[in-house]
């Protein structure tokens, strides 16, 4: 009878007995997404110490990434003073270090694909210390600008990768609180990298600034080598026959630098995962997904440059460690959205899956998290520009920034892990329109905050801010509906119809 039962399975195709796996678990308490091979080395099946390593020492290396990104918001005088340019042109280093940060995982993403992930880490942190050494050492403008924007090429390896890297190693319903982590460091270096910036560049200068984040760099960098795990798994997902289990890779084994590697035409899968990157732009959620983290991007820089202008100024003339302290109530912000943008998202959908008797992600049950951020957000939005337009005691700023910064965090997390379930193959190249997207806004931003500023008004500049937050946000209605249909629709080109082609 179970002799009978093998040889039915056998000759079942991998699609009908992922099916029937499936079915056989989706009641059970314990049934989890994906299902797991019995692989000892599938990164599923790791040990909780080799996920929490390999995942904090690449959360590390977002924080200190996004330090990088944001230590010459505090510096725009010392800069202008320095280099004899304006206000505007001091805040290309800031824009174009963010550009990188969003292009370089159109490289980055296609080279992971081939040789792995534990490579691409340790090379993009080499290129970040490098490019931290030359800002340190740059005597022109021109040059300063070419350290910065390589710094952001390095950096940008700890962005769009690292959602792979949560659904490579965390089942479904781990994902939004295990994203809350990755959202956590990456916030806290946009909040806390001002801070500690600015008494930096108070008491020494900017180009410590840059040394300091070099030296962090390198020494995450060494943490990278004995910590960091490939996560690629090159293998099919199945159970394998008692005595063909794969034999469990040791310490040293996982240290290698070929664990992930691809040698299956390597070139041809660079550039089909680099042509799957533009094709993904044209997906309705990965585009709308970007468009809002990038306005809540563009608006925290919006906040951030105007502060470090404003109150340098009279009627506050603060001392610069002050800027750097109002910072604080950003972060305030973050911890504060830590469980709506993370657990919460990750219980309402695990409760929807127990409803429909499904342990297959339902993407859309997500988005009704974004209802809190959609109140408080622009919201804040209002009351810092309010605040600061009329000159009113600072509580009434950091309260505003606390409140937006709450919804930079909490939506960021909600939409990216919205964006990862819809395209779980695929997690890495949508993730990379995404971050582009978010951060050729962010560009705009740091370029035209001045001008726009000063055309219309800090108090009419926010109330608009507002307004297209709201309506970009209020998007998440129609995908919540028709979100069957819109996925159906991706699955007719692009990289999804290959996938649908190939199962």
């Amino acid at each position: 009878m179970s002799l009978g039962m093998e040889e039915a399975e056998g000759k079942m195709s991998d699609s009908q007995l992922a099916d029937e796996e499936l079915k056989a678990v989706v009641d059970t308490k314990s049934a989890r997404y994906p299902i797991p091979s019995n692989d000892p080395n599938d990164p599923l099946n790791w040990s909780t110490t080799a996920k929490i390593t390999t995942y904090a020492t690449i959360c590390l290396f977002s924080f200190i990434a996004n330090v990088n990104g944001s230590n010459f918001t505090v510096a725009i005088q010392a800069l202008t003073r320095q280099f004899h340019i304006d206000a505007n042109r001091a805040t290309w280093l800031t824009g174009f270090n963010v550009l990188m940060f969003g292009l370089g995982n159109v490289i980055w993403v296609p080279l992971m694909r081939v040789v792995g992930k534990r490579p691409v880490y340790l090379l993009a942190l080499v290129v970040f210390v490098a490019a931290n050494a030359w800002s340190t050492r740059a005597t022109s403008f021109g040059s300063l600008l070419g350290g910065r924007m390589v710094a952001g090429f390095g950096a940008s390896a700890a962005d769009a990768t690292v959602p792979s890297v949560v659904a490579d190693m965390f089942f479904l319903d781990q994902r939004g609180h295990c994203m809350m982590f990755f959202h956590f460091a990456l916030s806290s270096g946009i909040f806390l990298g001002p801070l500690i910036n600015a008494y930096v560049v108070e008491l020494h200068s900017w180009r410590t600034s840059c040394e300091w984040i070099g030296i962090a760099g390198g020494a995450i960098f060494i943490m990278a080598i004995f910590f960091i795990r490939e996560t690629q798994y090159n293998r099919e997902r199945q159970q394998w026959p008692e005595d063909q289990v794969p034999a469990k890779r040791s310490y040293l084994g996982w240290l290698s630098l070929t664990v992930g590697y691809n040698n299956d035409k390597p070139a041809r899968r660079f550039l089909v995962t680099f042509w799957d990157i533009m094709c993904m732009a044209c997906y309705p959620p990965v585009f709308w997904t970007g468009c809002l983290v990038g306005l809540f991007v563009g608006w925290t820089i919006v906040i951030q440059v105007t502060a470090s202008q404003i109150f340098l100024k009279p009627p506050y003339k603060w001392v610069l460690h002050k800027v750097g302290l109002f910072s604080l109530s950003g972060f305030v912000g973050v911890v504060l959205s830590f469980y709506f943008g993370g657990m919460l998202i990750d219980l309402i959908a695990n409760r929807a899956g127990r409803t429909d008797h499904t342990i297959k992600p339902k993407p859309e049950k997500r988005l009704i998290a974004l209802i809190i951020p959609f109140v408080l957000s622009p919201v804040g939005l209002i009351i810092y520009g309010e605040c600061m337009a009329h000159h009113t005691h600072w509580p009434g700023q950091a309260v505003g920034y606390a409140m937006h910064s709450f919804g930079f965090t909490a939506v960021a997390n909600i939409a990216i892990v919205y964006a990862v379930d819809c395209y779980q193959a695929f997690a890495g190249e949508a993730l990379v329109i995404v971050f582009v997207i978010r951060n050729v806004i962010a560009l705009v931003c740091s370029f035209y905050t001045n001008q726009w500023i000063a055309e219309k008004g800090l108090e009419s500049v926010t109330g608009t801010m507002a307004g297209i937050q709201w309506a970009v946000l209020l998007l998440a209605v129609p995908i919540y509906f028709f979100s069957k249909r819109i996925l159906s629709f991706t699955n007719t080109y692009g990289p999804m119809k290959r996938m649908q082609r190939d199962l």
